[in-house]
């Protein structure tokens, strides 16, 4: 978006350059209107005032357009902010705002039940404390064949790099997956792990932003595992909350009837 002083700049400019070009002739270039030539101004001398004081107001440090209105009507309360307001942009007193890279978007990658072991796993993070308030994370791996939890990996701090010594362990145990789902970690689309998936032979499946239901399965996990677990104890140590987990994940696995196996445990189901 250009303002219309600033189209003003860019013919001014493009006739000192190209004195040979006629006025229309730039106009035509730059999609302006010609009349903008022969009209007599009339604003600018009413808003010189305001202008002097926005001028006065703005020092060497950054301030935006609601501390200059403030400032302004401190030294000029008859001032209204409207006035100030429109002279602080017309005039090209904005700050310079930049903008966000935009991230394309994935597309829709809805869940699918597979029809096999190791299939498709799904992994995702989970975060809570320890008494003496310090934060620590767990990385869940689930099948989603049999709902099996396949290993919960908890630390203080888990990188991409851990992902993969993580995952390294959990395939040479239960085999090699086709593929991984999981949302868009920055653990998860960092260049080291995807280089990792790729040596592998792995697809990451990879949901899309926002949309959290591409991965229920896991996601249902962590909310079993979140009131069994996390929310029931309390843990005083890492050691402490990895064999209170070690514990649970036997019995999940191993005694817990599932309603979408038919009541069956995870360990049943795939036998």
């Amino acid at each position: 978006m250009v303002a219309p002083y600033q189209k003003e700049q860019c013919i001014c400019y493009v006739k000192e350059k190209f004195p040979n070009i006629s006025h229309a002739k730039v106009c035509s270039i730059l999609n302006c209107s010609r009349t903008n030539k022969y009209y007599q101004k009339i604003m600018p001398q009413k808003d010189a005032v305001i202008k002097e004081a926005i001028e006065a107001s703005l020092t060497s440090t950054r301030a935006g357009r609601q501390k200059v209105i403030v400032k302004v009507q401190r030294k000029h309360p008859e001032l209204g902010a409207y006035r100030i307001r429109r002279v602080y942009e017309n005039e090209g007193f904005s700050l310079f705002k930049r903008m966000k890279n935009k991230r394309l978007n994935n597309p829709a990658n809805p869940i699918q039940l597979p029809m096999e072991k190791n299939a498709e796993w799904a992994m995702d993070f989970m975060s809570d404390a320890l008494s003496n308030g310090r934060r620590i994370r767990t990385l869940n791996i689930v099948d989603q064949y049999n709902r099996q939890c396949l290993h919960i990996a908890i630390d203080h701090s888990i990188s991409a790099k851990k992902v993969i010594d993580i995952l390294e362990v959990v395939i040479e145990e239960y085999g090699k997956p086709l593929g991984i789902r999981t949302d868009n970690g920055p653990e998860f689309t960092s260049i080291i792990f995807q280089n990792w998936l790729e040596r592998k032979g792995i697809e990451w499946i990879r949901i899309q932003k926002g949309k959290p239901q591409q991965n229920a399965i896991v996601e249902r996990f962590n909310r079993t595992y979140r009131e069994d677990v996390l929310d029931a104890n309390l843990f005083f140590s890492l050691n402490h909350a990895k064999e209170v987990t070690h514990s649970w994940i036997e019995e999940y696995n191993g005694d817990r009837p599932h309603e979408a196996l038919n009541y069956q445990t995870p360990n049943e189901y795939v036998a």
